[in-house]
C-alpha cells in the first residue's frame, strides 16, 4: 500500500539564529504514520524547493546552536555567490547549504511507530533568508 500525503509549514528564518529556521515535525509524521493503517513499511518525506532540507537531530537548544554555528563555518552568508550575482536575492548560500543537506529521508516505522531512536526528530531546516510556505511530501508505504 501507498499513501502519499502533504504537510504545509511557515517558516520564519530569525535574523539572531544565523537565518536558519529549524521546525521539529516529528509529531506531524507520527501522527500520519499512526493514522495511515499501514502497520509496518517506510515513511519518505520530501521538502519541495531548493532552499530547504529535512534530516534529523536532537532537538536541543545547545544542539540547535551547534548545528547552525556549523553552517556558518562550513558554507557562510556574507562570501559572493554567483546565484546572488545572477538573481539579485542574497539566497545563494541558501542553494549550496540545502543541496548539501539533502532534500528527503526515509524512516521505517514498526507496528504504526517510527523507529526513531530516543532523542531524535525529524527536522525541517528552512536556510532562505526570508519567510516561505513550505510543503513537505510524506509518502507512505508498506503493508
Amino acid at each position: 500500500m501507498v499513501i502519499t500525503d502533504y504537510l504545509s509549514f511557515q517558516t520564519n528564518p530569525p535574523s539572531e539564529s544565523h537565518g536558519i529556521c529549524i521546525i521539529d515535525v516529528t509529531s506531524q509524521v507520527a501522527k500520519e504514520v499512526a493514522q495511515s493503517g499501514v502497520s509496518n513499511g517506510t515513511a519518505t518525506l520530501f521538502i519541495t524547493g531548493s532552499t530547504a532540507g529535512v534530516t534529523t537531530i536532537e532537538h536541543e537548544h545547545g544542539l540547535l546552536g551547534d548545528f547552525k554555528d556549523m553552517w556558518d563555518r562550513v558554507i557562510p552568508q556574507n562570501i559572493p555567490y554567483e546565484h546572488n550575482k545572477a538573481w539579485g536575492d542574497g539566497n545563494g548560500h541558501s542553494h549550496v547549504r540545502a543541496s548539501m543537506l539533502g532534500a528527503s529521508l526515509t524512516i521505517p516505522f514498526v507496528n504504526n511507530r517510527l523507529t526513531l531512536g530516543t532523542w531524535q526528530q525529524i527536522v525541517l531546516i528552512d536556510f532562505d533568508n526570508r519567510s516561505r510556505s513550505r510543503e513537505m511530501v510524506l509518502q507512505i508505504m508498506g503493508e
